[in-house]
């Protein structure tokens, strides 16, 4: 990532009437990930800063106004930006891996074919690929749940569909412009289907509704077809997560 004074990022902005918004890109970039959420692990450590989130590139901080007036916290955080070089931290020290079992390919992935082709590969070899990627939850977003992951590698720089006539189901797995997301619930999209799990990323009725946090990584490893009723019935869809070495 180039330095400030190429780009103009990092930026503070007022969102709203208690909000401002760090950005560190205006486009994806894994540097830019990784700077906002760093910069998000020490605005929740602020006291007076009573909510955050994270996008792709930038942080959402809420406060209370009459507690703590816009141009104050903006000259904090100008501060704190300027402590650090943010592109290059690391992932939050809380993060997790998760290892999801996925099938990938017939009616679990229908798209798994044109997908490959595109990508100029066969199937065989992006099943290898894609259940070996170790991707990052980059943000939750869409909908409850809902992550974006990445980044694959070039060749999977590939558009979205331009219609939405095909839903997929809770649990999908698809691929676009070199991401990956998992579907929480059934949805149409324009996301390419290749690979189905029986993870559930919201869960509504549960203490903790929302497993997976931004700063997560994720492998997809292949499982046969035949092992899919069997992770519909198991914990978390038979997936496992440990902490971050």
């Amino acid at each position: 990532m180039k330095s400030d004074q190429e780009t103009g990022f990092p930026q503070i902005s007022p969102l709203g009437i208690d909000g401002l918004l760090v950005r560190f890109a205006d486009r994806f970039d894994d540097s830019a990930n990784r700077a906002a959420l760093a910069f998000r692990e020490l605005a929740d450590e602020m006291a007076d800063v009573q909510e955050t989130s994270t996008s792709l590139g930038a942080v959402y901080l809420r406060f209370d106004p009459h507690e703590l007036p816009h141009a104050a916290l903006m000259d904090r955080l100008r501060g704190l930006l300027a402590e650090r070089n943010w592109y290059n931290a690391p992932l939050p020290a809380n993060h997790r891996i998760w290892r999801i079992p996925t099938v990938y390919g017939g009616a679990h992935g229908p798209q798994l074919d044109a997908t490959a082709d595109l990508a100029g590969t066969d199937a065989d070899s992006a099943i290898e690929e894609l259940s070996t990627a170790r991707l990052r939850v980059m943000a939750i977003g869409f909908a409850p749940g809902f992550p974006y992951l990445g980044q694959l590698p070039e060749r999977w720089n590939l558009p979205r569909h331009d219609d939405l006539k095909t839903a997929v189901p809770p649990g999908a797995l698809c691929l676009a412009i070199r991401q990956c997301v998992l579907f929480p619930a059934q949805s149409p999209t324009g996301w390419r289907h290749v690979g189905s799990t029986a993870f559930r990323s919201f869960r509504p009725d549960h203490d903790q509704p929302f497993l997976l946090q931004p700063g997560d990584e994720i492998l997809f490893p292949a499982v046969p077809a035949r092992d899919f009723d069997r992770l519909t019935e198991a914990p978390h869809g038979g997936a496992s997560c440990e902490p971050a070495q």
